[in-house]
């Protein structure tokens, strides 16, 4: 069965995986994108997020071959694809409560599962694909084989999960964020909050049964299996908006070291003004959940690390090292003080278990008096302070910010006429 098995984690396999789907970005994305053909039949959709997701390729790079390919128009719809990425990530740095409430939720419920038979019995027939749900069975075999889900299907997924099997939605974000190659803090939370109406309040994904038919070709067709309607959930917590962190600039005259994380694999393009003395990669996708992580996420997570430190060290000159460790703190203070840093430097890690790692660092480095400083790409800055409510006040900044990225011609005329 087709998926990240055979899907290299570099950032050659990257640009190849875009330049074979440029051709179809435009109106026959369109067209066909919502349609899940199965795992065998994937050209209806760009194959892009796993190496989106880890910054083997940049989304500026994604946007500008695009563009050169097609004019806005014909492309919009795979644009916005794009920028949705930049919508979640931007919203839960603006409201991190989110993140720290579902991991407290996620703990809280896998421990349950040791002392509540019931609710264990209805998890374990879900992720072991026994609900009796043909299409719901089918998509929990592809998810665990592949690592991978049809955006359309996960849509349809969750809403099965939490409407008609009426299991907690933190558990079955938790099992797609643990198996999801492509699996994001922002995207994957944010989404299922969506479907249950908690991230657009009050507003629900309902899977119907005529959609699956339609949209997987008549593949699947649960009649009489799925749940008829759709209330939104409740919760009680107020995620109150913080600003986002400021960007920071590298002083000249600093000795440091580069760290390569799994939320950034293409460390060389960073914005330094002197080149760093020493590298390191860590990966910490076991941290993505309390419960075992998918061999393929963390197959694919090694493989983007290693990729970006081999890059990096060839870029600078310099030899590539790995940590494997649960715990970052003694690594980072070791490896700095071994290399008379004064700083450790790294990509800006976004909300999610790097994030959670690097804080933890912060203060033994601190200790040390080591710094740590985190550089934020400039797509980041352009887009995440508009993302502060709905979609829509982003998508209408789309110009703005690809002429501020210097990604110009036709697109701005052509999408200003369109809004």
């Amino acid at each position: 069965m087709p998926g990240p098995p055979w899907k290299e984690a570099s950032r050659g396999a990257a640009f190849g995986t875009l330049q074979q789907f440029l051709p179809r970005a435009g109106s026959e994305y369109a067209a066909q994108r919502n349609f899940d053909y199965g795992p065998a039949m994937r050209s209806n959709v760009s194959g892009l997020s796993e190496y989106v997701r880890h910054r083997l390729i940049l989304e500026s790079e994604v946007l500008e071959a695009t563009l050169q390919r097609h004019s806005f128009v014909a492309a919009s719809k795979f644009i916005d694809e794009v920028f949705w990425r930049a919508y979640f990530k931007g919203w839960l740095e603006h409201h991190p409560t989110v993140w720290t409430d579902y991991r407290s939720v996620v703990q809280s419920l896998v421990d349950s599962l040791e002392t509540n038979s019931d609710l264990k019995a209805r998890y374990e027939r879900a992720i072991h694909a026994g609900t009796g749900i043909d299409c719901f069975d089918a998509w929990v075999n592809e998810l665990i084989s592949t690592g991978y889900l049809h955006n359309h299907a996960r849509m349809w997924f969750a809403s099965i999960w939490v409407y008609t099997l009426q299991l907690p939605w933190q558990l079955g974000a938790d099992f797609f964020y643990r198996h999801l190659v492509d699996g994001d803090p922002a995207s994957n939370t944010l989404s299922w909050r969506w479907v249950c109406g908690l991230h657009t309040k009050g507003k629900t994904y309902l899977a119907r049964i005529s959609n699956i038919a339609s949209y997987t070709a008549g593949r699947f067709n649960p009649q009489g299996l799925l749940a008829h309607d759709a209330k939104p959930l409740n919760e009680s917590q107020i995620h109150a908006a913080r600003p986002i962190p400021q960007a920071h600039a590298l002083p000249a005259a600093l000795r440091f070291g580069l760290l390569v994380t799994e939320e950034d694999c293409t460390p060389e393009s960073l914005p330094f003004r002197n080149p760093p003395s020493a590298l390191l990669g860590a990966v910490t996708t076991n941290a993505r959940s309390p419960l075992p992580v998918g061999l393929l996420a963390r197959q694919f997570a090694i493989g983007a690390v290693a990729d970006g430190v081999e890059r990096a060290a060839l870029h600078f000159g310099l030899p590539a090292q790995g940590a494997q460790s649960d715990s970052w703190d003694d690594v980072l203070v070791a490896w700095a003080r071994s290399n008379d840093l004064d700083a450790v430097v790294t990509a800006y890690a976004p909300v999610g278990p790097v994030a959670e790692r690097l804080a933890s660092a912060r203060q033994s480095l601190a200790n040390n008096r080591i710094e740590l400083i985190q550089l934020m790409r400039a797509y980041d800055t352009c887009t995440w302070p508009h993302a502060t409510k709905g979609y829509f006040k982003l998508k209408s900044m789309i110009p703005d910010v690809l002429e501020r990225l210097g990604i110009t011609g036709e697109t701005q005329d052509a999408q200003r006429a369109s809004n």
